[in-house]
């Protein structure tokens, strides 16, 4: 009997991401080259496993992201690279699914990053002596079976140590807290015509050496619109 696969990490106390973190995701979206990362947080609430479905809270333009997140291994305050390096746990696959129309309401990305069950997360933990991210692991997103990204993530513009040390000198990381690196170019946004998640899509999110994600989307009707109609 085979046992379903749950979220590796329920109930981190952090979770920290980073945007515009690939050459080719800055260029499509027509920004310059950042200086520093460009950060954001979200919620344990919005995270789920490996298998479990994206719930879609009404007519919102949701957008794949597929990721590389770091597990934090031990406490970090004002770390230096080599020490946030030493500090690495491990490494797991996330798409950092966003509303989009949310998202450009204002300057700022939270509202439409932090949706509730909207980030797969997993399928599982490998550890930082197993595997090297700057070494190159192809990472890509299919929708409905159609790789709509394929990357490298050597090419990572900041990466996992640098991000890990960046963060660490305004708040202190603990073990278990979770660091998403950012997303390659071909998001749906940037399409011509632009293509978002519809109710039923399979969206599937694939790390090499890491394993895959595999989740459903689901599109609901918002509770306020629910009792209005009730």
């Amino acid at each position: 009997m085979t046992g379903r696969l749950v979220l590796p990490l329920p109930s981190p106390g952090k979770v920290i991401c980073c945007g515009l973190n690939y050459s080719d995701h800055i260029a499509e979206t027509g920004r310059d080259r950042p200086i520093h990362p460009t950060l954001f947080a979200k919620f344990a609430d919005s995270l789920i496993g490996p298998a479990d479905e994206v719930m879609i809270a009404g007519d919102v333009s949701a957008d794949w992201e597929a990721e590389l997140a770091v597990v934090v291994g031990r406490t970090l305050t004002a770390a230096s690279r080599a020490d946030a390096a030493e500090a690495i746990l491990g490494y797991t696959v996330a798409n950092d699914v966003s509303m989009r129309d949310w998202q450009r309401r204002t300057l700022q990305w939270f509202q439409g990053k932090a949706w509730d069950a909207t980030t797969p997360v997993g399928p599982v933990v490998v550890t930082a002596d197993e595997i090297d991210p700057a070494g190159g692991l192809t990472i890509t997103c299919r929708v409905n079976g159609i790789e709509v990204q394929r990357d490298s993530t050597n090419t990572l513009v900041f990466d996992s140590a640098e991000l890990l040390s960046y963060i660490s000198t305004f708040t202190t990381l603990r073990a278990g807290d979770l660091v998403l690196t950012g997303t390659p170019g071909g998001i749906g946004m940037a399409r011509e015509p632009a293509w978002f998640l519809a109710d039923g899509d399979v969206l599937e999110t694939e790390i090499e050496a890491i394993g895959t994600l595999t989740n459903t989307v689901r599109v609901t009707e918002p509770a306020s619109r629910a009792r209005r109609t009730a």
